[in-house]
């Protein structure tokens, strides 16, 4: 058991990437249990393991004392001389009480305890790698499919995507490669559960960061993102220096980079618009692809009645109303489109 010992902990320090510190700890622990389980003549027990040569004994700590009244905790100090003269009353007194069969006893009891153990160590290691990668993208392997959850490799373990983050327009199939937000991790008796999203605005700005360098390195800034998942999205963009085409930027050569995600996110159609702090402004970069007459803006109520041509009464507003939906949560603004002839019917504007 000793050379298994050995082996044991060089195999998971360098193929599961667990310290060698906490191995030492986790097999002392784990020796103590099955001592304590099987062995009852001493108390105040330790185990002190060799790693040199794999080999452990167990330590009582006892106290010296005039008259004994616990064999289990206390030893008389005439005893205690016996191996130092220079004990005292009070004194703690250290004792081999390695049973010779210890390792037959308690091997099985000792192995069950350490792999439990290593288990833990190795699920609060696997949290720690994955909670510093909340609210980043990753890219698995879909492993299965079942009536819950899309099951995910990330790595060393898998993530699940639930019904709720998939896309409509997609279908997941095994051993497809896909990129996913990391929406939330959770440590758990079976080791870290990880949630992914393929719907959460973020892997729309994350997918971005990695594509424009401008966005990656702050030059341009992500100010406002919508999405209704697989059918259509909108981001607001900007950039400080005004030398700075921040929508081109986004957009990318002959519209590489806007391309490139939209087919990461299976042909959502992705409209960039210019950020901008005078509201009036904004939600008419918002409206695109529209044209737009004029934006009349309520401070009070954060709201706005926009006009537009009558011919592009439909297009602002967009099929089931989804243009003007984005733009509004876009901007943060409420939008209500009304077409020229209306406005000047209702007496908004004067007719030219």
């Amino acid at each position: 058991m000793n050379q298994e010992l050995l082996n044991a902990m060089d195999y998971l320090e360098k193929e599961k990437s667990i310290p060698r510190e906490i191995l030492i700890e986790t097999i002392e622990a784990a020796l103590l249990t099955a001592y304590k389980k099987n062995y009852t003549q001493h108390k105040n027990v330790k185990v002190d393991l060799n790693i040199t040569n794999g080999s452990y004994r167990v330590i009582s700590r006892k106290d010296v004392v005039e008259e004994v009244e616990d064999p289990t905790a206390e030893v008389d100090l005439e005893t205690a001389r016996t191996v130092n003269p220079a004990y005292e009353i009070g004194d703690p007194y250290d004792e081999d009480v390695t049973p010779k069969d210890f390792n037959r006893v308690g091997a099985q009891a000792a192995k069950q305890a350490v792999m439990q153990r290593l288990r833990d160590a190795e699920r609060g290691i696997l949290y720690e790698e994955f909670i510093d990668k909340e609210d980043e993208v990753m890219t698995g392997l879909i492993d299965r499919v079942d009536h819950r959850f899309v099951y995910i490799q990330l790595g060393r373990t898998d993530a699940v995507l639930s019904e709720s983050e998939r896309m409509p327009n997609e279908v997941y199939k095994p051993n497809d490669r896909i990129k996913v937000y990391v929406n939330k991790v959770e440590q758990t008796t079976k080791g870290p559960q990880i949630f992914v999203s393929r719907t959460h605005p973020n892997l729309l700005k994350r997918l971005f960061e990695k594509e424009v360098p401008e966005i990656y390195d702050g030059t341009v800034e992500i100010m406002s993102v919508a999405r209704e998942a697989g059918e259509r999205s909108k981001i607001s963009v900007h950039a400080e220096n005004t030398d700075v085409d921040a929508v081109g930027s986004c957009v990318g050569a002959r519209g590489a980079r806007v391309e490139a995600v939209v087919n990461e996110l299976s042909g959502e159609k992705i409209d960039i618009v210019l950020w901008d702090n005078n509201p009036k402004v904004f939600v008419k970069n918002a409206l695109s692809p529209s044209q737009v007459v004029d934006v009349l803006v309520d401070e009070d109520n954060q709201s706005t009645v926009v006009i537009v041509p009558d011919n592009q009464l439909s297009l602002a507003i967009g099929k089931r109303g989804q243009n003007a939906r984005l733009a509004a949560k876009l901007t943060g603004w409420k939008i209500d489109i009304k077409s020229e002839s209306d406005a000047v019917e209702e007496g908004i504007i004067e007719q030219d």
